[in-house]
């Protein structure tokens, strides 16, 4: 399954940008208001959970400065990645879209689907705030 958020301007450089999303602590800046835990498990990982959600640990798999940053599921009960693809637009400025990719059967992806396409986007909306 692949989702994509929309498409969002930040006030950051590219490399600006990169260097935000690989600091896992600035996630709990971006968590939606229904987050009831965010716990910074190491430099590059940290576990989270959303109102009546089990809990997922993430970790930084992958940076390549400036363009990209790719989280992954710790447990490989769930696995998916979150991808943030980067483009510079100016000194000043850069786009930011989401990529969430997993492998889930059927139902599974039936039932997370719209939860995980409102939980990038709101991630790509409160990256157009930082």
């Amino acid at each position: 399954m692949k989702l994509n958020s929309k498409k969002v301007t930040t006030l950051k450089s590219a490399a600006e940008l990169c260097d935000f999303l690989t600091d896992v602590k600035n996630f709990e800046t971006l968590m939606p208001e229904n987050i009831s835990k965010f716990e910074v498990l190491s430099e590059k990982s940290f576990v989270f959970a959303l109102k009546g959600m089990p809990e997922i640990a993430l970790e930084v798999k992958e940076v390549e400065k400036p363009n990209k940053v790719v989280l992954g599921a710790i447990s490989d009960k769930i696995p998916f990645t979150l991808t943030g693809n980067i483009e510079e637009v100016s000194e000043t400025s850069s786009t930011v879209e989401l990529l969430f990719e997993g492998e889930f059967n059927t139902m599974m992806a039936m039932m997370v689907k719209g939860p995980i396409s409102k939980f990038i986007d709101t991630l790509a909306s409160n990256l157009e705030q930082v």
